[in-house]
């Protein structure tokens, strides 16, 4: 069933987000399209990082043609609004996340797994430092390593190594 964002609904919303960015498209003379709304819209309601494949698959999914490059255009114009956020972890494409409270991303290197953990002690601390000749605007905390089902995984593969080594002498 394909719902179509009604350009209308957003001019006076009262959602901050659509407000920010009818803003910004009006500051920088853009016009607002329903292909950009429906973009807004289906990241509007996504709680995790994604790719702009992953994101067009479900604008695509919901029923609505979307151009890859409009989806494109329309991410940037997002980071530019400082309303979206673009991550490339190591090793892996590009991910999208809406801009929220600070928090560090665990990332592991061995599925590719990212978990988002919110320190209130972390966050505190750069809250408070202050760098000569420089103005924070934002940070991001990546922290890479191996999660708990990989370990596990990991540890039960070598142990049925260990035990085929130990049948074979």
């Amino acid at each position: 069933m394909r719902t179509d964002p009604n350009i209308e609904d957003f001019a006076d919303s009262n959602n901050p987000v659509v407000r920010k960015f009818n803003e910004y498209l009006d500051a920088h003379g853009m016009r607002r399209t329903t292909e950009r709304y429906a973009i807004l819209n289906r990241i509007l309601s996504i709680n995790e990082h994604f790719t702009i494949e992953e994101l067009q698959q479900m604008i695509v999914g919901d029923g609505f043609h979307v151009s890859r490059s409009t989806v494109y255009n329309t991410i940037e114009l997002l980071i530019d609004a400082k309303m979206l956020r673009r991550h490339v972890f190591e090793g892996m494409q590009a991910q999208y996340e809406r801009i929220t409270m600070p928090h560090t991303h665990l990332v592991c290197t061995t599925c590719g797994k990212v978990k988002e953990v919110k320190d209130p002690n972390f966050a505190a601390f750069m809250n408070a430092r202050r760098f000569n000749a420089f103005n924070t605007d934002h940070y991001s905390l990546y922290v890479y390593g191996t999660c708990s089902t990989c370990a596990r995984k990991t540890k039960r593969t070598q142990a049925s190594a260990e035990e085929n080594k130990q049948k074979r002498k």
